[in-house]
């Protein structure tokens, strides 16, 4: 049967990749990091997903990109901000996808696999700058100049071009367990809601149609509900000391 490796952090669109290509006939070898990353609940989700979609392998990375630093996903002295964002923001992990890219691309060699799979999306991402299709087609130029003649390896991003509420439209086309994923950049526990993955989630399910099976947070209240909250219990305290 012929291989491939997938990405898969345990986000939707990994997940939604590795649907696609089990999909397409491939026997599928998965790829996780703990990059020291805040979001842990992300390789939990993946063990999920990696089981439910039938992968052969499952195979989860150490490395520690802590040790750079550079992004609030990696440091926690940097906070995780709340969408939306302008620019490219503080959650991109310089040079992640290359680095990640880069190990999968030796295992495909090792294992024979002509395909590597990830969930790089640019239409209605973050900005990532190893998230647009002049970087899987640089990284492909790469791949054929630094690998042994014939191995025939691609990476391929078959959501590159899609937004959100497309993704999930597809993925729930594809059986995708979505209540195994994990987006949340901020918790492990319950997603917040509020992140910038979050938020672009939520719309994209919004967008689509479609109720989120994630369980959030509950939403923290803002100064102006606060303010009406007491005002409205002080009225109801009013009414009942004058009923008695």
């Amino acid at each position: 049967m012929k291989k491939a490796i997938v990405l898969l952090s345990g986000g939707l669109d990994s997940a939604t990749a590795l649907a696609i290509a089990h999909s397409e006939g491939y026997a599928c070898y998965c790829l996780s990091f703990d990059y020291h990353q805040r979001h842990v609940a992300e390789l939990q989700a993946a063990e999920k997903v990696a089981q439910a979609l039938g992968a052969i392998e499952h195979r989860v990375f150490r490395l520690d990109l802590s040790t750079f630093g550079g992004s609030a996903l990696t440091d926690t002295s940097i906070a995780v901000p709340q969408a939306p964002t302008v620019g490219i923001p503080v959650t991109y992990v310089p040079a992640r996808n290359t680095i990640m890219l880069s190990l999968a691309l030796g295992w495909a060699e090792v294992l024979g696999a002509r395909r590597v799979y990830y969930g790089a999306v640019s239409q209605d991402s973050s900005g990532y700058p190893d998230c647009r299709p002049s970087f899987i087609e640089a990284f492909n130029r790469l791949v054929t100049e630094g690998t042994k003649p014939g191995s025939g390896i691609e990476v391929r991003a078959p959501l590159v071009n899609l937004n959100k509420a497309q993704i999930v439209a597809l993925a729930l086309s594809l059986g995708l367990p979505l209540e195994s994923t994990w987006s949340c950049y901020s918790r492990n526990d319950l997603a917040c809601g509020t992140c910038d993955s979050c938020a672009l989630r939520l719309r994209g399910f919004e967008q689509a149609g479609q109720k989120d099976p994630l369980r959030y947070a509950p939403k923290a209240m803002g100064a102006q509900e606060r303010r009406e909250r007491v005002r409205r219990l002080a009225v109801l305290l009013k009414a009942l000391t004058q009923s008695a």
